[in-house]
């Protein structure tokens, strides 16, 4: 399999980026790395090539472009001709750490959106308790959703779950403002009652507070919410952290503490942070298109690249495609 990579995107780009493919070469025989970026800067950092290739492009797609207009007008971006090697065949998958809005539109307009699903939807794993994790989507794809996508989300998001993460029956649950069948607004009221009757497993509704304590294997919403609950969860991890690193280095007594708990609280961190679960896939379009974290390191590189080999193995998307058609073909002869 052959795997597209922004060699130019996200904030450690292309140093970080080289060598996270490197290390993915390390692990994966039976992988080839395509790297899209400036040809120069990346072999600074290149050193295995038998199975890296570099598309050479000075043009890149900065954080502060307006994504649409950035996709349609740098044609030759690094993200852009990573995902046009995917669109002419030669990948088999794309991964970028740059900007989301960029990605989003080169996955829609140069990948192509799967047949039967409206909108495509931003979906990371994010940490629980137990150390499972949980598929959340949407995080901020599709900020206007209808009810029809909020099950479409919750259809492809139970497929992932059990056929590439080895959920049985995953759980399926809509975030929501109470757990109780009636409470929410129109949005929610109505796509609670298309996932009652859906071939997921359903569980209701689940709140926010619930989320990292593992209330479900999949959460689905519209963006908009996503993308808050999201932005919340890292801030305040990040508080959190910054809390506990001032409380233990305030005195003599509470450094020697912390050289104690350091492992621990390196522990924690560790499972608090959603980039050793992957990338946020881009979920319902044609291959997979996997969004890096924007400050990614060759870790969280090579943890990106490792989803994306599970889902080409697990055929996660002619999976999806398989049954989204036939839910489809079901329903409207019902």
């Amino acid at each position: 399999m052959r795997i597209a990579i922004d060699a130019m995107g996200g904030d450690n780009a292309p140093e970080q980026i080289v060598k996270g493919a490197m290390l993915a070469i390390e692990q994966y025989p039976g992988l080839s790395i395509t790297l899209t970026g400036d040809e120069q800067k990346i072999k600074n950092y290149l050193t295995e090539n038998d199975r890296i290739s570099v598309i050479h492009t000075e043009e890149v797609i900065s954080s502060s472009d307006e994504p649409v207009k950035a996709v349609r007008q740098k044609k030759n971006a690094s993200m852009v001709l990573a995902a046009k090697e995917v669109k002419e065949g030669r990948a088999d998958a794309c991964i970028s750490a740059g900007n989301t809005g960029a990605l989003m539109a080169s996955g829609l307009f140069v990948v192509g959106r799967m047949k039967g699903i409206d909108r495509p939807a931003l979906a990371p794993t994010l940490p629980t308790l137990d150390g499972k994790g949980f598929l959340f989507l949407d995080v901020g794809a599709n900020m206007d959703a209808k009810p029809e996508h909020l099950l479409q989300y919750g259809i492809i998001g139970s497929i992932y779950a059990s056929e590439v993460r080895g959920v049985d029956n995953p759980r399926v649950g809509l975030l929501n403002v109470g757990t109780e069948d009636e409470k929410g607004n129109a949005l929610s009221k109505a796509a609670f009652e298309l996932l009652s009757d859906a071939p997921v497993n359903f569980i209701g509704n689940v709140e926010a507070r619930d989320l990292l304590d593992g209330a479900a294997d999949v959460v689905v919403c519209d963006g908009f919410a996503g993308n808050l609950v999201l932005k919340s969860i890292e801030g305040t991890a990040l508080m959190v952290f910054t809390m506990l690193k001032q409380a233990l280095t305030s005195s003599t007594a509470s450094k020697l503490a912390a050289a104690v708990l350091k492992p621990k609280l390196k522990g924690i961190k560790d499972k608090l942070d959603y980039s050793e679960y992957g990338g946020a896939a881009l979920f319902g379009l044609n291959a997979p298109v996997i969004k890096a974290h924007g400050s990614s390191d060759a870790t969280a590189l090579f943890n990106a690249v490792r989803q994306t080999v599970n889902m080409l193995e697990k055929k996660a998307m002619p999976t999806m495609l398989e049954k989204i058609k036939s839910y489809n073909e079901q329903n409207q002869e019902g």
